[in-house]
Formats: structure tokens, C-alpha cells, sequence
């Protein structure tokens, strides 16, 4: 077991991270795995098994909450997550496997794209009439965003809510709930993967786990009384500098 301060600041930190996730509507795993990676120097896959432990009881709750408001079809949840899940195991062995430096490269070269695609790109309108869903176009967006909660632990949302309101003509709630109906279950398969490998730390994990818990509601709360275009673009800048540090390490 930790010791009493040692427990009390992991807690802050899942406290800190679940807001900050929240705030930004985009995850503690890509705040957490660089957190862990160089403020701790973890190898890069155990940070990032690490933070699966963090961000899974949180897309699981998110997930049922979305269900329960939108009502999703469960064959249209099944058609992206059943490939969701069996990319993200797949990739998952893979990279508890790979060199930890070329690991953690990817990983920053990952958050540099994200943070342009962030910095460059349009929210998509809800004005917009919803499309017809074509459910046979589910497993393609499944088999990408697993592709990168198994390689990478996180962004599996990322990648799948713009493919769902751009590609397939969503609107924006439903894309996320369909996303969350894609990320939560395959966290958990990764989860259980890099467990497996041995590569979760359970003495940080589920006290940042349960610290976010309890903070990840007042970050959305939060996120809808300050500019959201600012508070987008100051977090891409984050995370920019972030992948940016993290491909320099692994290059070392």
C-alpha cells in the first residue's frame, strides 16, 4: 500500500487530471501518459497502461450516460465496437512489445497531429441535417479509432467522432456517443492487455482513477462558461510542445 501523503498526492493528481480532461472534452490519457512518462520516466507503455486505468471507469461512465440520453441502436454500437475492440487487443500485444523509444515517438509525433488538427480544423455544425446512419461504414471507423486506443492507449475518439460527423453525416452528440460506444469498451480491452504484459501500475492507476472520478463532471461543467475556441487552441499548444518534447526523448 502507498503512504497516506504519497496517496494524497496521487489522488490530487487524478483530481487535476479529470478536470483538465473534462475541461477540454478530450481525455485524461493524453494528459496523463506524458505526465507519467517524463515527469516519472515510466516506459512509455506502462505510462500508457497506466493511464488506461485512469481514463477506462471514466469512458465507461460516459458511455452508459450518452445511451442513456440518445437511446443509440445497440446493433450500431456492436458494428463499431466489436472491430473497435478486436483492433485495439491486436495492437495492444504489438506495442507492449515494441521498442520503448520508437514507442514514444509515435506517441509524440501522434499528439503533433492531433494538435494541428485541432488548431486547424472546423468544429462540425449541427445545423446541418443528421444523415442517414450507414451502419455498414461502423467497422472501418471502429478498426481506426481501436488502431489507436491499442497502439497508443489514447485518441480513439479523436479520430473516430470526426470520421462520424464529417464522413457519415451525424451530428455532433450522437458522433460522441457513438465514439464513446467505440472507446469505452475498447479501453478496457486494452486495459486488460496491458495488464497482462505487466504493464500497469495499480498503485498510481486506481487512485488517479478515483480522483478523476470525482472531478471530471466540474471540468464540463466548467468547459461551458469559458471560450471554447480559446481554451481549444491554448490546450492544442500544450500538447503540441508535449509531442514535440516527447519525439526529442525518444530520439535520445
Amino acid at each position: 500500500m502507498p503512504q497516506i501523503p504519497e496517496l494524497l498526492l496521487t489522488l490530487g493528481a487524478g483530481a487535476a487530471l479529470g478536470l483538465f480532461g473534462g475541461l477540454f472534452g478530450i481525455g485524461g490519457g493524453i494528459i496523463a501518459v506524458p505526465l507519467l512518462a517524463l515527469g516519472l520516466g515510466m516506459p512509455q507503455s506502462a505510462a500508457q497502461g497506466t493511464a488506461l486505468a485512469l481514463m477506462t471507469p471514466n469512458l465507461l461512465m460516459a458511455w452508459w450516460r450518452y445511451h442513456q440520453r440518445l437511446a443509440i441502436d445497440w446493433r450500431d454500437m456492436l458494428a463499431i465496437a466489436l472491430p473497435g475492440m478486436l483492433t485495439t487487443w491486436g495492437l495492444a500485444i504489438f506495442a507492449t512489445r515494441l521498442d520503448q523509444a520508437v514507442l514514444r515517438i509515435v506517441f509524440g509525433v501522434f499528439l503533433i497531429l492531433l494538435a494541428l488538427r485541432l488548431l486547424l480544423a472546423r468544429r462540425h455544425s449541427d445545423s446541418a441535417g443528421e444523415l442517414p446512419l450507414q451502419r455498414r461504414r461502423l467497422p472501418v471507423v471502429g478498426m481506426v479509432g481501436g488502431s489507436s486506443m491499442g497502439l497508443l492507449g489514447i485518441g480513439g475518439s479523436l479520430l473516430a467522432t470526426p470520421l462520424l460527423a464529417g464522413w457519415l453525416g451525424q451530428r455532433q452528440a450522437r458522433a460522441q456517443g457513438l465514439a464513446l460506444a467505440l472507446v469505452a469498451p475498447s479501453a478496457a480491452v486494452a486495459l486488460a492487455t496491458y495488464a497482462q504484459a505487466d504493464q500497469v501500475d495499480w498503485r498510481l492507476g486506481l487512485p488517479l482513477a478515483a480522483g478523476g472520478l470525482f472531478t471530471v463532471s466540474a471540468g464540463v461543467t466548467l468547459a461551458h462558461k469559458l471560450p471554447e475556441r480559446r481554451m481549444r487552441k491554448a490546450f492544442a499548444l500544450v500538447m503540441l510542445a508535449t509531442g514535440i518534447w516527447l519525439s526529442t526523448a525518444g530520439l535520445r
